[in-house]
């Protein structure tokens, strides 16, 4: 979240450096925690359960994995996947502290399976809200939101960070991952889920090459500049 890059002064003064470390978040969270952002912020969210199924172009060329190992296959195991979703989420859409991020309290459990798909990260993903939340109510929140960069007319930046599909068929990677420029999240499916208190449940996709890397990596370094982080 934008309000966590008030660490790099921090990090500057402790560390005693001109420059900062800034990392890029794990490729499939970044999907994940656009679609959860919005209903952190209107309803709460205390649990979170997500089966992904993560496009080939995710494992690059030392991840083990090659275009005829998918032919007619999904890999169940991706490994160390499971636990950076579950951490990276809470971390994200943590608190900022004193020169630190109290990650947030919601359980995470995640299962991460590569697909048969070339690109386009898509995750089947179900919460417990602490407010009730129907499925027209999240609808409404997930596209009024405009990230944290709305207002700032940052080049890479989305029009629509969050598109919502009301065709039950959609997301799909070949029709959606494309859209924004890669740069938006495309969530589909809305639906309650009884087994969960408050329960809610949704499909979301989003391009693990572009917003999940190089050009969120460029999205960041126009934030940055902005806020006067970093020189042309």
């Amino acid at each position: 979240m934008v309000a966590h890059f008030k660490l790099v002064e921090h990090q500057r003064k402790a560390r005693g450096w001109k420059g900062f470390v800034l990392p890029q978040s794990n490729c499939t969270t970044v999907g994940l925690v656009v679609s959860l952002k919005p209903i952190v912020d209107a309803f709460g969210v205390k649990r979170v359960i997500a089966t992904t199924m993560q496009a080939i172009s995710g494992a690059g060329r030392a991840g083990g994995v090659l275009g005829l190992d998918m032919v007619d296959n999904l890999v169940p195991f991706i490994p160390k996947e499971e636990e950076k979703v579950a951490k990276e989420t809470g971390k994200i859409l943590g608190r900022l502290g004193e020169g630190t991020i109290a990650p947030h309290p919601m359980l995470v459990g995640a299962t991460c399976t590569r697909a048969a798909i070339l690109d386009g990260h898509t995750a089947a993903v179900a919460i417990e809200t602490e407010k009730p939340c129907s499925p027209e109510a999240a609808a409404e929140a997930l596209r009024a939101w405009g990230g944290d960069y709305a207002g700032m007319d940052l080049p890479s930046a989305p029009k629509r960070p969050i598109i919502v599909h009301d065709d039950p068929f959609r997301p799909q990677p070949r029709l959606d991952r494309d859209a924004e420029g890669g740069m938006a999240t495309s969530v589909g499916r809305l639906r309650p889920e009884p087994a969960l208190p408050n329960g809610l449940k949704y499909v979301c996709l989003s391009h693990n090459t572009q917003i999940g890397a190089s050009k969120g990596l460029v999205l960041t370094a126009e934030y940055l500049y902005k806020a006067g982080l970093i020189g042309a």
